[in-house]
């Protein structure tokens, strides 16, 4: 008896076209970005590359390990119990 209709709002076409319209609908944002902002940015790349560097470096072994193929003779299982 008890029908949730929660679920036929999500579905309506009319719906989404007016969220993905209010979405797009271009908002003024009344900032200002000093020339600093930039070097701001560039170091933050900057940083956020070299913590990448840095984390594959740490795990390098691991991730050559990962990637190295195994012989096909070097099985230590050979199915003797």
């Amino acid at each position: 008896m008890f029908r949730s209709y929660r679920i036929y709002y999500f579905q309506s076409p009319l719906l989404w076209m007016i969220a993905v319209a209010l979405l797009l609908t271009p908002v003024s944002a009344l900032a200002y970005l000093d020339p600093t902002t930039g070097s701001m940015l560039i170091s933050a790349i900057v940083g956020l590359f070299a913590s990448l560097v840095l984390a594959i470096k740490t795990y390098w072994y691991r991730i050559k390990a990962f990637f190295k193929r195994k012989p096909a003779g070097s099985d230590s299982d050979d199915g003797a119990a």
